[in-house]
């Protein structure tokens, strides 16, 4: 895919996109923060004209190099800067993993790593292009934060408020997204709580980031209350804890709808929950699955049980 093909592409996605999003306010925080640089792989270019224009020294594309690209970011960490380093999920984690590992992780460096594709939007460009494992495997290094946003508003917040931190950031762009923006502080948000369900000991389902809208289309007559987060990782269990049944004899029921490797977020619920006899569904993209027909990403989600339909028929579990 060239550069400019890309820009046209991104440019007529309908608002809001999260990419479009995401390439109109680099500039804007280039202007702001004086430290920060963009480094690329290509994957990006051809939407940043005017940005590339007023800092020609700040935007670095590297080519088609994705190891070299998470290995200059942690050059320039170490020299001082705070690189935002943007491709695709599948290239940007996947494919420079050990650079990630190495070359920011452990050499305790920050940066700013924004990926687009998530696990199937590029469907049509194959296997090479899904990274349903990403988030899993970020979240396996230590000192990470992954955001995984649901609308394009939530996505210029993050990006400005990263721009100014120190820390190792994962921010995952999607082609799914929310009808209305949510509040991205890093905490577990109760969306849904009708009268006669707000007891405590209904069944609780967690949607994560993008998938919010279509958590709340499949449950929209089922006895659940609805939560939300878009900063999955670290997991806000205070949060969750306050939102399940505790004390003696207390069960309580909890779904976590992730838009990416099904059970991520599983061991960070278990601790949250030690204390406490549960009942956890984990809904996601399974690991055992491995579509190749490339389709649609509407196909996928249908394929792997992330639509409305497919959402409901595993929810519906909890109320046996």
């Amino acid at each position: 895919m060239t550069a400019q093909v890309e820009a046209r592409q991104v440019a007529a996605a309908p608002e809001p996109d999260q990419r479009a999003r995401f390439y109109a306010e680099l500039g804007p925080v280039l202007d702001a923060h004086p430290d920060v640089d963009v480094v690329l792989a290509v994957i990006g270019s051809g939407y940043l004209g005017r940005a590339i224009e007023r800092h020609p020294d700040r935007v670095i594309d590297v080519g088609i190099r994705e190891q070299a690209l998470v290995g200059m970011a942690g050059g320039l960490a170490l020299a001082g800067r705070r690189p935002i380093v943007h491709t695709f999920a599948s290239f940007l984690v996947e494919r420079a993993y050990e650079q990630v590992k190495l070359d920011l992780g452990h050499q305790d460096v920050g940066a700013v790593l924004v990926s687009a594709g998530a696990s199937y939007d590029v469907s049509a460009g194959g296997r090479t292009h899904q990274a349903p494992a990403d988030v899993a495997l970020i979240s396996a290094l230590p000192g990470w934060t992954v955001h995984v946003p649901g609308h394009a508003d939530e996505v210029a917040e993050i990006l400005h408020r990263e721009a100014a931190g120190t820390g190792r950031v994962y921010v995952r762009l999607s082609g799914q997204r929310n009808a209305r923006p949510g509040p991205v502080d890093g905490r577990l948000h109760l969306v849904r709580d009708r009268a006669g369900v707000g007891t405590g000991e209904a069944p609780l389902v967690v949607a994560v980031g993008p998938m919010l809208d279509t958590v709340l289309e499949a449950t929209a007559d089922l006895p659940v209350r609805v939560a939300w987060t878009a900063t999955p990782h670290p997991l806000d269990a205070q949060g969750l804890r306050a939102l399940l049944p505790a004390g003696p004899g207390a069960a309580p029921s909890l779904a976590v709808v992730e838009p990416y490797l099904e059970g991520t977020s599983a061991a960070a619920v278990a601790a949250a929950l030690a204390d406490r006899p549960s009942r956890v569904l984990h809904v996601g993209v399974p690991g055992e699955a491995e579509l190749r027909r490339y389709g649609t990403p509407r196909d996928h989600a249908a394929a792997h049980g992330l639509d409305a339909a497919g959402m409901r028929r595993r929810v519906t579990t909890l109320l046996g």
